[in-house]
């Protein structure tokens, strides 16, 4: 089975890359490459596909903007170099965000989500019980977290943080450099994160464990992350501090 696809990028060069990886890609098809969403739009008027890689910061007519204006929608996969728009890119229900810049192993895992979309029907979408959570156990350290259109397993273990983004959440996993984004809330979260979790802030729960180091009203997770702490978490949070504090 062939999937068409539609390639839109207002960057000639990224909109190449595009269409060089569609081409290497055995079961996707290239129907035709627009450098507008007002281009695409022209397009879909006559003719139809399975899916669409679309940009999302674009002039004139954004990525999203163009994917809500469909009526029938195909299959999508947003590309984009801010992370933040993978929240709205769930609420379209988009089958995968690639954060740019990209390599040929990321584009094939998008491309074969849509294979998937398109010849099973996802686990995430089969009812586990009468009324599913979003957030089940398997046992003491492992989750199952619902991300797009698929349940994940994730050790308890490797989770970082938790940020909270309205009534989304990006869970932060050692070794990965993307965040699970899930439909859940900051305290359903709380409730079954074990006690080497502590909530610092409104938006922040932190992994104990993982903290390199501890700066004034903020914690330091590395190099490149820092969390704050809010002022209604800051006495619990000095108070386990001061169990594991050795000095004067």
């Amino acid at each position: 089975m062939n999937i068409r696809c539609l390639a839109i990028d207002d960057e000639p060069l990224a909109l190449q890359q595009l269409v060089t990886y569609i081409n290497k890609v055995s079961f996707l098809e290239l129907a035709a490459q627009c450098q507008s969403a007002l281009e695409a739009r022209q397009f879909m008027e006559h003719d139809t596909v399975d899916a669409i890689f679309c940009d999302i910061n674009m002039p004139d007519l954004n990525g999203m903007d163009f994917v809500k204006s469909l009526a029938a929608p195909p299959l999508i996969v947003f590309t984009t170099a801010y992370s933040e728009y993978a929240v709205e890119g769930f609420k379209v229900n988009a089958v995968d965000y690639l954060l740019k810049p990209f390599g040929l192993q990321d584009f094939q895992r998008a491309a074969n989500r849509l294979k998937d979309r398109l010849t099973n029907t996802p686990a995430a979408d089969i009812p586990l019980t009468p009324h599913p959570s979003p957030l089940t156990s398997q046992s003491d350290d492992t989750l199952f977290l619902k991300t797009d259109y698929r349940i994940v397993k994730v050790s308890i273990g490797d989770i970082r943080y938790i940020e909270g983004m309205s009534e989304y959440l990006k869970v932060w996993i050692e070794g990965e450099a993307k965040p699970i984004i899930t439909l859940l809330s900051m305290k359903k979260m709380e409730e079954r994160l074990p006690d080497i979790f502590m909530r610092i802030h409104r938006s922040y729960i932190v992994n104990l464990t993982k903290i390199q180091e501890v700066n004034k009203n903020r914690i330091i997770m590395d190099a490149n992350t820092y969390l704050p702490i809010g002022d209604l978490y800051k006495e619990a949070f000095q108070a386990y501090l001061n169990t594991k504090f050795l000095g004067k």
